[in-house]
C-alpha cells in the first residue's frame, strides 16, 4: 500500500468548488497500520497459515516433476503413480481448506477495520464545521459516507481472495524456484522489474484517475441532493430544464472519467502480458540450458515450468480485480481524509469566562461575494436576549450563524459559551421514537425529565395524540407531525442540552397565526434564564426581548430597547408601524 504515497495529501474539487481533504498514499498507509494495532496478532497467524497453505498446494507441482522423471527414467510402477496421485489429491485438499481458513480469516479482520473505520468517518463528520461542509457541498460528505464506504466493502469479497492468494503464492514460489535451482528463481526474478515497472506506473496514473472518477461521482451527487432539497424551488422558478442539464453534465463527466479508468486498466494488462510472456520464455531458456549440461533433470524443469505458471495463475486473477482495488484505495483515501481530519482552531470557537457574547469588529462574506456582514460589534450580556430584526438579505441568519460559530467570520473576534445550541427555521424529525428524538439531545434524560420538557414547550397534548407515547416512533415512516409540534419537538430537544447560549434563528416563522403564540411561550420557556439571541421573523418576538438591534446591508443601524426605538422614530419604528397595522 505503501506505493501509492506519490499523491499527495489535497483536497477534492468539483467545479472549481474546494473539496473535503483526501488522505495521501502515506497517510493512508499509516492509518490502516494504526487502524491494526489489536489485529496484529491475528495477522501474523493469518500469515503463517497462508504460507503453509500454499507451500502444501504447491506439493502438486513438485510430484508432477518427480513422476516425469521416473517416467523417463522408466521407474513409473503403478504403485508409485498412485502414490504420487494420493500425496497430490492430500495436498490439494489441504492447501484449498488452508487457503480457505486464510481467506476467512483476513476477511475477518478487513471487515472490522472497516467497520473501526467507518465509525470514526461518521463521528468525525458529525463534529465537522458547518462552514467546511458548506464549502465542500455536502454532496462530497455524503458520497465519502455512502458510495466510498461502499466500494471498500464490496472490494473484500473481490479482492481479499485473490489478493491473498497472490502474495502468499509468490513468495513460496520464488522459494520453491530458489530450493530446485537457483538460476530458476534468478531467471524469473530477473523479469519482476517488468511486473513492478508496470504496476508502479499503474499505481502513479490510475490512483489519479480513480480519485477523480470518484470526486465526479461526489459533484453528480452533490447537484442531485441539492435539486431533491430544493425541489419546491425548483418547481416554483422552473428550474428543472437547468438542473436536468446540470446533472446530465455531471453524469457525462462520471462516465469520462470512467472510460479513462477503464483505459488505463486496459494498459496495464498489455505491460503485464509482456511480463508474462517473458518470464514463462525466461525459465523455459534456463531450463533447456540446465537439463542439456546435467544440472537438472526434465522433471525438475517441469516443475519450475508449473510453478511460474502456478504463480502467473494469481497474477492473471488479480488483473480482473486491480481496477476495483484501485476504485477501493482511492474510497478508502477518502474516508481517510474525513476520519483523520484534525480538531484546528477552526473548529472549537473561543470560550467566554462567563455565559456572554462578544463580537469584535466581524465581517463575513460568502467566498468571493461581496461582504454579508461588515464590521458588526456586540456584546450580549449574561442571561440577556438580543432580537435581532431587518428586512430580507439584511444579513440576520448569517449573523446568526457567526455567533453560533458555524461560519467563520474574515475578520474580527467571536466569543461565546461553550455550550451553544441553535434552532433554525429548517426543524428535523429524526426516523425513531419520540424518546429517541428527545434523548439526542441529552442521552442520560429520565422519562421525567422528557415529561417536563414536553410540559414546558407546551407539547403535552401530543403525547396524548400519540398511540405509544413517548415509543411511538416518529419521522419517514412513523407518526406525522405538524410544523408546529415538530418545532415545539425542537424547542423541548433544546431545553433538554440545557444550553448556556442559545440561538433561535426565526425557529418559529412557520407557525400559522393559531399556533404562534403556543411557540412564543414555549420560546420564552426556553431562553428563560439564558443569554439568547433571536432572529424574529415576528416583531412581537422582538419586542420581548431586553435589545433589539436593526440590520441593514449588513451592518447595525438601530439598537436598543423597543420602546427606545420606537419613540426614536427610525427604521425599527417604521417596521413597528407596519406591523401592528397588520394584525
Amino acid at each position: 500500500m505503501s506505493g501509492i504515497s506519490v499523491v499527495p495529501r489535497t483536497t477534492a474539487s468539483d467545479a472549481g468548488r474546494p473539496g473535503l481533504p483526501v488522505a495521501s498514499g502515506r497517510e493512508t498507509a499509516g492509518e490502516v497500520w494504526r487502524l491494526s494495532h489489536g489485529y496484529r496478532l491475528r495477522l501474523a497467524a493469518t500469515g503463517v497459515l497462508g504460507i503453509v497453505s500454499t507451500g502444501v498446494d504447491l506439493v502438486v507441482s513438485v510430484a508432477i516433476g518427480s513422476l516425469v522423471d521416473h517416467v523417463r527414467a522408466g521407474t513409473a510402477s503403478l504403485a508409485t503413480v498412485l502414490t504420487t496421485t494420493v500425496v497430490m489429491a492430500l495436498s490439494a485438499v489441504l492447501g484449498a481448506a488452508g487457503t480457505a481458513l486464510t481467506i476467512v480469516l483476513a476477511t475477518r479482520v478487513y471487515h472490522s477495520l472497516l467497520a473501526t473505520l467507518r465509525e470514526r468517518l461518521v463521528g468525525r463528520a458529525m463534529t465537522l464545521p458547518q462552514h467546511l461542509v458548506e464549502r465542500a457541498g455536502t454532496g462530497d460528505l455524503i458520497s465519502r459516507s455512502s458510495d466510498d464506504v461502499t466500494a471498500v466493502a464490496d472490494a473484500a469479497p473481490a479482492v481479499i481472495p485473490v489478493l491473498t492468494l497472490t502474495l502468499f503464492t509468490i513468495v513460496v514460489s520464488l522459494g520453491g524456484l530458489a530450493a530446485l535451482e537457483w538460476p530458476y528463481a534468478v531467471a524469473f526474478t530477473v523479469v519482476l522489474p517488468v511486473y513492478a515497472l508496470a504496476v508502479r506506473w499503474y499505481l502513479r496514473v490510475g490512483l489519479g484517475v480513480y480519485r477523480a472518477e470518484r470526486t465526479a461521482m461526489s459533484a453528480r451527487a452533490q447537484q442531485i441532493h441539492e435539486s431533491q432539497r430544493g425541489y419546491a424551488t425548483v418547481l416554483g422558478f422552473g428550474l428543472g430544464e437547468q438542473r436536468h442539464r446540470a446533472v446530465m453534465t455531471d453524469s457525462w463527466r462520471v462516465a469520462t472519467q470512467s472510460l479513462r479508468a477503464r483505459t488505463v486498466l486496459s494498459m496495464l494488462n498489455a505491460r503485464l502480458n509482456l511480463g508474462e510472456c517473458l518470464s514463462l520464455a525466461a525459465v523455459l531458456v534456463v531450463g533447456f540450458v540446465l537439463v542439456d549440461h546435467g544440472a537438472s533433470t526434465v522433471g525438475g524443469a517441469t516443475t519450475a515450468m508449473l510453478l511460474v505458471l502456478r504463480l502467473l495463475g494469481p497474477v492473471n486473477q488479480l488483473l480482473l480485480v486491480v481496477d476495483t482495488l484501485q476504485s477501493a484505495l482511492a474510497s478508502l483515501s477518502r474516508m481517510i481524509g474525513i476520519a483523520t481530519l484534525p480538531l484546528g482552531p477552526s473548529d472549537a470557537p473561543a470560550r467566554a469566562a462567563s455565559t456572554a457574547v462578544h463580537l469584535d469588529e466581524v465581517s463575513f462574506r460568502y467566498g468571493e461575494g461581496p461582504r454579508v456582514l461588515d464590521d458588526i460589534t456586540l456584546t450580549v450580556p449574561s442571561g440577556q436576549r438580543v432580537a435581532v430584526v431587518g428586512v430580507s438579505g439584511a444579513g440576520k441568519t448569517t449573523l446568526a450563524g457567526v455567533v453560533a460559530g458555524t461560519h467563520l467570520p474574515e475578520a474580527g473576534k467571536v466569543t461565546r459559551p461553550s455550550r451553544t445550541a441553535m434552532i433554525t427555521q429548517e426543524v428535523h424529525v429524526f426516523a425513531g421514537t419520540l424518546r429517541d428524538n428527545l434523548t439526542l439531545a441529552a442521552p442520560t434524560a429520565t422519562d421525567h425529565d422528557l415529561h417536563a420538557a414536553l410540559e414546558a414547550t407546551g407539547a403535552t397534548p401530543l403525547l396524548g395524540l400519540l398511540p405509544d407515547r413517548l415509543d411511538t416512533p416518529l419521522g419517514v415512516g412513523g407518526h406525522p407531525l405538524t410544523d408546529a409540534q415538530a418545532q415545539q419537538l425542537a424547542l423541548a430537544r433544546l431545553l433538554l442540552t440545557d444550553a448556556d447560549l442559545v440561538i433561535l434563528d426565526e425557529a418559529t416563522a412557520e407557525a400559522g397565526s393559531t399556533d404562534a403564540g403556543q411557540l412564543d411561550r414555549a420560546a420564552d420557556a426556553v431562553l428563560a434564564g439564558r443569554t439568547a439571541v433571536v432572529v424574529a421573523h415576528r416583531l412581537s418576538q422582538a419586542a420581548a426581548c431586553d435589545r433589539i438591534m436593526v440590520m441593514e446591508r449588513g451592518r447595525v443601524i438601530e439598537t436598543g430597547t423597543h420602546g427606545e426605538l420606537v419613540e426614536a422614530g427610525g427604521v425599527y419604528a417604521g417596521l413597528w408601524a407596519a406591523w401592528e397595522a397588520a394584525r
